[in-house]
């Protein structure tokens, strides 16, 4: 009997395990792996080089050299795969079988059974109903290992079968673990005595039989990387256009090349358009890449990709840029890391009741004047350690800028994946330390009574994102929309492409416990398969009604990273989805530089019905002034150049910084006139991250020229009053939320429209800058108060968008109760609002007049005499 080393023929007699024995139920796989170490060569299929026409050229030579290439088909024909458990004696020794069934060309059948016995693996061959010519005396088995179909390990199998039984031939070979995991590829030879050249036998596809060993066919489900109990490791990913596929896996991160590659068998690896393959957790690979083969156009087979759902993130391939390639990222080959939430609840706020800041998690943190350590600053845990600023504004809750892993030559806007924060927001940039500081954030700002929103792209991903490489024709958008395709632009509502994003909401709700999720660029959700505009979008439909997402606030903001102009659309809701309300903030921004309408001014202040009145609410209504792009608060009032036409902004009298004590102090006066709108406006008033403390651009619109937050600012005296007013108008909305902080739009009754002389307002007149308001407290509400002296009164609020000052006659207020001021802007600090409010004494026969200055606002509230 030949021995062959380090492939030992173990005897002439096959293993007692009958295909009745086996599970019927489990299925294994076929699957080709590869060593990237040499440079390899394909030899071309057509010529059916097979294992056996190699040891036939090489019979003179004991040992192969690794430059020898032979192919080893992997398209191997697997009519029934199983896999068992044994119930023999053998249990403590043979672990696992996989059981694979051939045809063969001439119509015998093949049966090969798989298995690891101890720390080696054991594989059974059966020949039976084999129809060998009366020449034949014997037959051989004739191939080898290989680590995919054209890199041999330098050892052959040439060995004969024994007889089992006058139909039956058997064969068992056994392997050593250290040369797994590969595939045994091999033909049959049938030779005369007389000559050992005989005829060869291959499948029925006319290729050789090839054999997974110390691989598993894998499941399809659930997409990315996923643990069994035993350890096992299964890989799934999408690829409709794919020819094949093949898994990198990397023993060493610092690596530019896999140490493995595993060729993926499309008729064993892969279920209907997903590809899949196991491995045992016993390795010591540590990251893992795909590369997709097929129509050149399409694929480029040399790039190692990213796997789209990947939960943890790895360093980016070493050299990519010295080599012209776009940096790439690998997925760690690690459970996510366990994090303990008990205790956490989410605070789960009443829509309408939300206050809400949004930042730029390396922005608020990162500047030295945070007196932060160097590895909190600019990260999750920085965002934990100021927490006390948020709850001194009032802040029930924060949206984050995108904080995905994205392009850094392009920014957060620009997404590379979406399953992981990026690394560089863990206090070591680890994948791991982002993680948890990410988890340890969420939790603390829950304790703390703050909700956590993320900004999402799903529109669009940077070059080299995750998904590109893999299946672009059913990924992205192509040869549909000529304005789209130079913009990487996903294909949101094709079946797969929606199933990925509900699957990346879903992970950051359930492993981040995330409350909501604000979709950048929104209008392009409303796209179909082709290009098409879509009344009812699928995707935007599902999200909405996604039991998982049920309990999330959904925003729709469309404002588009590419042309920076937001979008003004009509955006299907089903009752769910909010919207940032770029009417609110562009027709405020013209009222109060003097060039608005009053209509535009009263439809935003009671909720913006024209948007929201649909079956929705006030409530739906994400109101700002300024934002993350575009011109902070205070540089809309110092700046408005030609540039910055499309800003809506006004210098109010000269153009950037000045010691004009006028000008400033207009500039101060409108910067309060804005927050004061945005807080009394009905709707949810979201703040800008830096607009409490002065925060600047300079004037710039470039992402670029976006600075980190200066603490020090915040004990300026700009910093100390604007902080002050912004948590005193908070306040004010929480006190009267029967008026400021309503889900459904206020009642006729409830509000009037005043001159300034008590006449009705100059709706018709462009020239009129002043509206007044007031809003009346609903009796039956008041009536429920504990307290009389509690009982809640009208307000009367006033906008004076002119040069000049007004005086304007106050409606009398209600029976028992006196009119108090709460705020005037243009009053000088700390008096331009008060807590308590200053009592307005009765003139003119009961009637209260006063006098309001140009560019300011008012607001009066009617109190009882001891309140």
């Amino acid at each position: 009997m030949a021995t062959l080393s380090p492939f030992h023929t173990i005897g002439s007699h096959c293993l007692n395990l009958g295909a009745n024995e086996l599970s019927k139920s489990a299925i294994t796989s076929c699957v080709c792996k590869s060593k990237v170490g040499q440079s390899l060569q394909r030899i071309d299929v057509g010529r059916k080089l097979l294992p056996g026409e190699v040891v036939h050229n090489v019979a003179q030579s004991p040992r192969w050299s690794l430059d020898l290439r032979c192919f080893a088909a992997a398209r191997v024909s697997v009519e029934q795969t199983e896999e068992s458990v044994t119930k023999t004696s053998q249990v403590d020794e043979l672990q696992k079988q996989s059981t694979y069934l051939f045809r063969t060309e001439t119509g015998g059948q093949v049966k090969v059974f798989v298995c690891k016995r101890s720390v080696k693996y054991v594989v059974d061959i059966q020949v039976s109903s084999l129809q060998l010519s009366s020449d034949d005396s014997q037959l051989k088995l004739s191939g080898g290992l290989y680590r995919s179909n054209h890199d041999i390990i330098n050892q052959i199998i040439e060995t004969p079968f024994i007889a089992r039984s006058s139909s039956e031939l058997a064969l068992e070979l056994e392997f050593e673990a250290k040369e797994v995991p590969c595939y045994l590829s091999f033909l049959l030879k049938a030779s005369s005595g007389a000559s050992s050249s005989g005829s060869e036998i291959r499948s029925h596809r006319k290729s050789s039989f090839c054999v997974p060993i110390g691989l598993d066919q894998g499941y399809p489900a659930p997409l990315g990387l996923s643990f069994s109990t035993d350890g096992s490791m299964n890989f799934a990913v999408y690829s409709r256009k794919a020819e094949s596929l093949v898994l990198c896996l990397y023993d060493d991160n610092a690596s530019e090349k896999p140490a493995l590659e595993l060729d993926l068998d499309p008729y064993v690896n892969r279920t209907g358009n997903i590809w899949h393959a196991s491995i045992e957790g016993a390795w010591t690979f540590v990251s893992y890449g795909y590369r997709c083969k097929g129509k050149r156009d399409t694929f480029h087979a040399e790039h190692v990709l990213l796997d789209p759902y990947a939960k943890i993130i790895g360093s980016s391939i070493p050299n990519h840029h010295e080599s012209g390639l776009l940096p790439k990222h690998l997925g760690r080959l690690c459970k996510e890391p366990a994090f303990d939430w008990s205790g956490d609840l989410s605070p789960n706020i009443p829509l309408e009741q939300l206050l809400v800041y949004r930042l730029n998690v390396m922005q608020f943190t990162k500047d030295k004047s945070s007196k932060l350590p160097a590895d909190v600053a600019g990260t999750f845990s920085g965002v934990t350690e100021k927490v006390q600023h948020l709850k001194d504004l009032g802040i029930n809750a924060v949206l984050l800028e995108p904080i995905l892993t994205f392009s850094e030559q392009k920014g957060p806007y620009f997404p590379c994946h979406f399953f992981s924060p990026a690394n560089l927001y863990g206090p070591s940039n680890g994948s791991v330390s982002a993680i948890n500081s990410m988890k340890g954030m969420v939790k603390n700002l829950h304790a703390n009574g703050i909700e956590v929103f993320l900004e999402v792209v799903f529109t669009h991903t940077a070059e080299g994102g995750a998904l590109q490489g893999l299946d672009d024709l059913s990924y992205y958008h192509k040869n549909s929309v000529e304005d789209l395709e130079a913009r990487n632009a996903l294909n949101c509502n094709y079946p797969v492409v929606q199933q990925f994003i509900l699957d990346s909401l879903r992970h950051w709700v359930t492993e981040f416990h995330i409350d909501g999720f604000c979709f950048i660029n929104a209008s392009c959700l409303l796209r179909g398969v082709h290009g098409e505009r879509l009344s009812r979008p699928p995707l935007v439909e599902a999200i909405a009604f996604e039991p998982v997402l049920s309990m999330t606030k959904i925003i729709a903001d469309c404002w588009d990273p590419y042309d920076k102009m937001p979008k003004e659309i009509r955006f299907p809701h089903w009752k769910k989805w909010a919207e940032m309300n770029t009417k609110f903030c562009s027709d405020i921004r013209n009222f109060l530089r003097g060039q608005g309408a009053l209509s535009s001014l009263a439809t935003r202040l009671c909720g913006s019905g024209d948007i929201f009145s649909d079956g929705r609410g006030p409530a739906f209504s994400f109101n700002f002034i300024a934002r993350n792009f575009g011109l902070p608060l205070v540089d809309l009032v110092s700046y408005s150049n030609a540039e910055l036409a499309s800003e809506v902004s006004w210098n109010c009298g000269e153009e950037g910084p000045t010691i004009n004590t006028a000008v400033l102090e207009r500039r101060l006066k409108q910067i309060r006139n804005f927050l004061f709108v945005l807080y009394i406006s009905l709707g949810i008033p979201v703040l800008n991250m830096g607009d409490e403390c002065g925060h600047s651009s300079s004037g710039s619109l470039s992402c670029g020229s976006r600075k980190h937050l200066d603490w020090n600012t915040m004990t300026t005296g700009f910093g100390i009053q604007t902080t002050k007013f912004i948590s005193f108008l908070i306040l004010l909305r929480k006190s009267r939320s029967d008026l400021l902080q309503k889900r459904n739009f206020l009642k006729e009754e409830n509000i009037e429209w005043h001159g300034s002389n008590q006449s009705p307002p100059g709706w018709e007149d462009p020239s009129c800058k002043f509206l007044a308001m007031r809003l009346k407290a609903d009796k039956a509400v008041g009536q429920l108060s504990s307290e009389a002296s509690q009982l809640k009164g009208d307000l009367f609020i006033a906008f004076n968008a002119a040069d000049r000052a007004e005086t304007i006659i106050l409606p009398p207020p209600p029976e028992g109760m006196a009119w108090r001021q709460l705020v005037d802007t243009a009053l000088p600090y700390p008096g331009f609002f008060s807590t308590d409010g200053k009592p307005i004494c009765e003139q003119m026969m009961g009637l209260v007049a006063y006098k309001m200055k140009s560019r300011s606002c008012i607001l009066f509230e009617a109190c009882t005499d001891g309140s």
